[in-house]
């Protein structure tokens, strides 16, 4: 195409010096680099996010197997078993539940943990489920669990930190997150495993019998196909800006060698 498509404007443009066009050069080469790199990255965290959502999927949906022992406590990681299905018996000890704040589907209310006595003597905390605020008393006492052997079956969570910004207060019995060292040193529990139990559902159970289990919300926000799309589309955009960059120059200096 002949070159008499120059604007007025860029006829009083000079063109840019070697200096100007290497920083140029550098700036792209940078953030072309860059993109292209936070796209790649994007593109292994998606293929660990698949992996981990299947692995995930496959241990809740398997059939429940027996909750760590005491002897395998050490090595117990989120890795190896959080979300498994287990199974464990024992007698609850209702005198030292725990309410800890939440707000579900069902409104907001509080999940109800209360500590299993398994038969070597260990402890387990189970949450049993999910209860509206009301269910249990202006003093925060709830009603006792069944008495008796009892065999449970749920999913097994790893302890719960304090919150970031709503921090677990024991001195007032206010609980946020499930964080099971915390709530054993509060009820003065012993041997107490370091993860709990999200109980199942109880099958045949009335809808307004409480706490309800089987709330578990297992989801995993996998947003990598868009990130990675967006960071190799940027790098594109830069490939496109050089090569405007490119052209211009060439027909401005052409333009200019031509010029009487």
């Amino acid at each position: 195409m002949p070159d008499t498509d120059i604007s007025p404007d860029e006829n009083e443009r000079n063109v840019r010096g070697p200096l100007a066009l290497s920083l140029l050069a550098l700036l792209g080469l940078a953030l072309f680099a860059g993109f292209v790199a936070l796209g790649t990255w994007q593109v292994h965290r998606l293929a660990w996010k698949t992996a981990l959502i299947a692995h995930v999927d496959e241990r809740v949906h398997a059939s429940p197997v027996p909750a760590p022992a005491q002897a395998d406590w050490a090595d117990v990681t989120a890795a190896n078993a959080e979300y498994r299905h287990v199974r464990l018996s024992g007698t609850w000890l209702s005198n030292r539940q725990a309410r800890v704040w939440t707000a579900t589907d069902a409104g907001s209310g509080y999940w109800i943990l209360t500590p299993l006595r398994r038969d070597d003597g260990s402890i387990v905390l189970v949450n049993r489920g999910f209860a509206p605020d009301g269910w249990c008393d202006l003093r925060g006492h709830c009603p006792a669990a069944p008495g008796g052997q009892v065999t449970v079956t749920g999913l097994l969570r790893i302890s719960e930190p304090s919150a970031l910004f709503r921090h677990n207060d024991p001195a007032t019995d206010t609980w946020y997150t499930r964080d099971v060292a915390a709530i054993a040193k509060a009820r003065g529990l012993q041997d107490v495993a370091p993860y709990f139990v999200d109980a199942d559902a109880i099958p045949g159970a009335a809808a307004s019998a409480w706490p309800r289990g089987g709330m578990t919300v297992i989801q995993f926000p996998n947003h990598h196909l868009n990130y990675l799309i967006t960071w190799y589309v940027l790098a594109l955009m830069v490939l496109g800006a050089a090569g405007y960059v490119a052209r211009d120059e060439y027909r401005l200096r052409r333009w200019r060698r031509r010029k009487p």
